[in-house]
């Protein structure tokens, strides 16, 4: 279940933050970053 939240919320967050301005490309690498860092926060909680 952990992991379909940190899916849904880094595809979401990817979608809003690098929608139209950075592409394809730019979309996947904040999809990464952000799948990334929701690790560090469902481990603090």
């Amino acid at each position: 279940m952990e992991k379909l939240l940190r899916i849904i919320g880094a595809a979401w967050g990817a979608k809003k933050i690098g929608g139209g301005k950075c592409g394809c490309i730019g979309t996947v690498f904040v999809f990464i970053i952000l799948y990334w860092l929701l690790g560090y926060v469902f481990k603090v909680f």
